[in-house]
């Protein structure tokens, strides 16, 4: 069956008609086969249901008979299997026919919450350019609920792109830790010494080659311009000098490494001079 907010794919339109289009609105994937009996009842309630909610969520029908490898890929090991998609990945599933207030609740649970919903509108306005709307609404939704994680990522970097690095440590201290939390930590301790004096740092750690907190310094005042592998350098050294300063130049690198990402050549190549050094 196909219609406004169903349809019928092959492995091929996968990547648009699911990964791409679940960074708009949440997709409900039906892994069916002609031959699957319960197939039977699931798949026309399903059908029913998404018409009934008129484009809240849209559902995308795969026959597993003819897309094998897509099914072994998603680990579907019985049908009916419906996988919801939300921003290019699953979030939940069930096998088997289930009754309509099963399916109702299940449905509920996936689709965005009015916060959510809120977070979508400004991350749209910060995209069309107006910043200003988008960190009120960002901080409205962190007023109902501070450790919201979308809406405070979208805030602290809001307020590392205008230079408030502060704000945004603060901001970003409230959420639970994940690999892009960390990442724009990383980026707002770097920011903090932005504007830096650089050539006057450069020469105050000309007249004290061996002091560790003025190669730190200068480290981190590169780091923050974007040069990162002299910063790199600079910090390796205060390591290998083992001095008192060790451990700060360490997460100095470590910030840099979060930047850059894990694949980055520098991160690679200076993360082994990190662990030659210290251990």
């Amino acid at each position: 069956m196909s219609g406004r907010y169903i349809q019928d794919i092959t492995a091929k339109d996968f990547g648009v008609a699911v990964l791409q289009r679940s960074q708009e609105v949440p997709v409900v994937v039906d892994f069916w086969a002609e031959w699957c009996g319960p197939c039977t009842t699931l798949g026309p309630l399903l059908e029913r249901v998404t018409e009934q909610h008129n484009g809240a969520f849209e559902l995308v029908k795969i026959d597993v008979d003819q897309n094998q490898e897509l099914a072994a890929e998603f680990g579907i090991q019985s049908i009916p299997t419906v996988v919801a998609f939300r921003n290019g990945v699953p979030i939940s599933r069930f096998s088997g026919a289930v009754p309509e207030h099963t399916l109702q609740a299940w449905l509920t649970e996936i689709m965005p919450s009015d916060l959510e919903l809120r977070v979508e509108e400004a991350r749209d306005l910060a995209l069309d350019g107006n910043p200003d709307a988008a960190e009120a609404i960002f901080r409205e939704v962190l007023d109902s609920q501070p450790d919201q994680p979308e809406a405070g990522i979208g805030l602290a970097s809001l307020r590392l792109a205008a230079g408030d690095a502060d704000e945004a440590l603060i901001i970003l201290g409230r959420l639970t830790p994940t690999p892009e939390v960390e990442r724009l930590q990383s980026a707002a301790r770097m920011a903090t010494s932005r504007g830096d004096d650089i050539p006057g740092l450069e020469a105050a750690l000309a007249a004290d080659p061996e002091s560790g907190s003025a190669r730190i310094q200068l480290a981190r005042a590169l780091a923050a311009g974007n040069e990162f592998e002299p910063a790199l350098d600079h910090y390796l050294h205060v390591v290998r000098a083992k001095g008192e300063e060790k451990d700060e130049a360490r997460m100095g690198m470590l910030d840099i490494f979060g930047v850059l990402g894990d694949e980055h050549p520098l991160t690679i190549a200076y993360r082994r001079q990190l662990a030659s050094a210290l251990f």
